[in-house]
């Protein structure tokens, strides 16, 4: 690690305040395993729930919640889980692209090799993406339990807090 990102790490807060959404047409809070996984996470490295929803994967419901997580002051990050796939009623990824002021190409090409080494090629079938937007960190999550824990734990769970850092240094 660089004496660069080493610093920035250690000035990044020890808590952030992170809203999970999970977009699925079938999940309830009772069968939420992505939501869970998130949720359960953060909470393990010390970070804090600031708000937690699930909607259908309907575009205009998605933008909406989105819309009240970003615009809250408790919120530093949001996370999506699930809608990132390639069918019909897959819309999340349209949506969190729009909201993207600017794109983390990283997060997504990591996560898919990183999900290559478990699923192989189906990996390409996932379109995860985060990035800022309004000066918030936004990461957008498949819906299997198993590709949240991957990308929680090798990717968001180390990093968020620097990002967070990093969005609201300059402000």
């Amino acid at each position: 690690m660089s004496e660069s990102v080493r610093r920035h790490r250690e000035a990044a807060p020890e808590s952030v305040r992170v809203a999970v959404l999970t977009i699925s047409d079938t999940r309830t809070p009772e069968t939420d395993t992505g939501g869970d996984t998130i949720r359960r996470l953060l909470q393990e490295a010390g970070h804090e729930i600031a708000g937690s929803a699930i909607v259908k994967d309907e575009a205009e419901q998605i933008e909406a919640r989105l819309d009240e997580f970003l615009a809250d002051p408790g919120v530093d990050a949001v996370i999506t889980t699930g809608g990132t796939g390639i069918s019909a009623r897959d819309t999340t990824y349209e949506v969190v692209s729009r909201k993207l002021d600017k794109v983390l190409d990283g997060f997504g090409e990591l996560f898919r090799v990183l999900s290559y080494e478990e699923v192989g090629a189906a990996a390409i079938l996932s379109r995860a993406t985060a990035g800022s937007a309004g000066g918030k960190f936004l990461a957008c999550l498949p819906g299997s339990a198993n590709a949240v824990r991957l990308a929680m734990e090798k990717l968001l769970v180390p990093e968020i807090a620097h990002v967070v850092f990093e969005l609201k240094r300059h402000r």
